[in-house]
């Protein structure tokens, strides 16, 4: 059975690259019908904290993806890391090493004085003596001297490494704390991992942890080593090119449906298809179908998708996600139309969500002040006549729907001999303040009889000004 796990360790937010890998894994493991593990690697007591576990956990919320096992954390799992390191220790796969920091630094120097490559030279490895007076001594992995790791990279093909090239790696601290290495090897043994995807800044650790595994006597996972994001230049990301984690994406005005589509192209393809629903991703996605090189970001790609789901996915799905900012515009959406109508009605017309809320926000609270450019060019003298005349029929109307106010609104530019849009397009300027919204009949429905009736009022009075 195949099971993956997504590790992050909380010392910031849930960034796009991370959220990538947690959607490989997710993909990987509901394709083939395996568990999928959230595990908080939080080992960095200084630098891990409760808000950053709370900002990974609302990301992967946000984006749907849902977990079969965890969240655990690697800081509760401290006793089974002594376990394990002290059998280590008795079998003689791990040893005390008592080097200092300043014997350390006079061995790095020497080597790079010859040229070498920086590492340690096992010197305590076969160390039979007394514990050295006054040092608090490290554990380390005895790794094998001779041979080679071949690591089945299910996306690179298999990579492998020399013994010789690997030097004896620090498995405990000398406050006893276990290191990163060592605890991810004795969760993916203990969790029963059978693939690992995670970032190619990994495959260096790769090679460690397969021979730790196999001290153990574990089975070794299969591996994917995703290649980095890189920034739409082809440089290395960061917060300048844009939103640097998943929720603020969210706050931005994106879909989640429009970001894991996104995600999920940077990366792996499928012939030539774009657009894939999670159900498609969950069936199709396999690592063979992912790139060795790394892939840019394309601020333009996710508007395109973001704008293609906010019009085909069910309005009621997308009203819940509006919601939200509509309430950071300090709007209560129960005081004027359905979220769900404002959907139909701007889905066209917008970019994001945060766009949407917007540029609905006249159906909801009053403005303050008329667009300039579209008030001096609606607003006018000539417009009077006919806003007064549209006040009466619409005032007169038996029922408040679209279609009704379409052949009132065409029936007073008839009346008074104007094509339909120099009616149309003082009214829409009259009760929204700007020469933007969808159509005039359904933006009318949307706002209501009495603060249409009320606007046109003010703009009457505002053109006698």
């Amino acid at each position: 059975m195949v099971k993956t796990r997504f590790a992050p360790s909380p010392t910031g937010y849930l960034h796009i690259g991370g959220a990538r890998t947690a959607l490989f894994s997710w993909l990987y493991a509901r394709r083939h019908g395996g568990p999928f593990v959230l595990r908080i690697e939080d080992t960095d007591l200084e630098r891990s904290t409760p808000e950053a576990v709370n900002a990974i956990l609302e990301g992967m919320n946000w984006l749907g993806l849902d977990y079969d096992e965890g969240p655990f954390y690697q800081t509760q799992r401290f006793d089974r890391y002594r376990e394990v390191l002290q059998w280590l220790l008795r079998e003689g796969k791990a040893y005390y090493c008592y080097c200092t920091r300043e014997e350390l630094e006079a061995l790095r120097g020497e080597q790079m004085i010859h040229k070498e490559k920086p590492r340690y030279d096992g010197r305590y490895r076969d160390y039979q003596g007394p514990p050295r007076d006054g040092v608090e001594p490290v554990v380390r992995f005895k790794n094998p001297l001779e041979g080679e790791v071949v690591v089945t990279d299910l996306i690179r093909g298999n990579i492998v490494f020399q013994n010789a090239e690997l030097d004896d790696l620090i498995i405990a601290r000398a406050d006893g704390t276990p290191t990163y290495n060592f605890c991810v090897v004795v969760d993916d043994m203990d969790m029963g991992i059978t693939h690992v995807i995670r970032g190619d800044d990994h495959i260096n650790n790769t090679p460690r942890q397969i021979n730790i595994l196999r001290a153990l006597g574990a089975p070794v996972p299969f591996y994917g080593h995703v290649p980095m994001i890189l920034a739409p230049d082809g440089q290395k990301l960061s917060k300048r090119h844009g939103a640097a984690s998943v929720m603020e994406y969210r706050d931005l005005g994106y879909l989640p449906e429009a970001v894991l589509n996104y995600l999920v192209r940077l990366g792996w393809s499928h012939g030539d298809q774009e657009i894939f629903s999670l159900d498609e991703m969950s069936e199709l996605f396999d690592l063979s179908g992912c790139n060795k090189a790394p892939s840019a970001i394309n601020p333009s790609k996710l508007i395109w998708l973001n704008k293609h789901y906010l019009k085909t996915l069910d309005p009621v799905h997308v009203a819940r996600h509006l919601s939200w900012h509509v309430g950071q515009l300090g709007i209560d959406p129960s005081a004027g139309p359905p979220l769900t109508e404002v959907v139909k009605a701007f889905a066209e017309r917008s970019d994001t969500l945060k766009d949407m809320a917007q540029a609905a926000l006249f159906l909801y609270q009053d403005f303050a002040d008329y667009e300039p450019k579209a008030a001096s060019k609606n607003l006018t003298a000539t417009a009077e006549a006919p806003l007064r005349q549209l006040r009466e029929a619409l005032a007169a109307l038996p029922e408040w729907r679209a279609a009704p106010i379409h052949e009132a609104v065409r029936g007073v530019a008839e009346a008074s001999g104007l094509a339909l849009g120099k009616v149309a397009q003082p009214l829409r300027v009259a009760v929204s303040g700007t020469a933007v919204s969808p159509p005039i009949d359904v933006t009318l429905e949307l706002l209501g009889r009495a603060k249409t009736l009320t606007r046109l009022e003010r703009a009457l009075a505002y053109i006698s000004e």
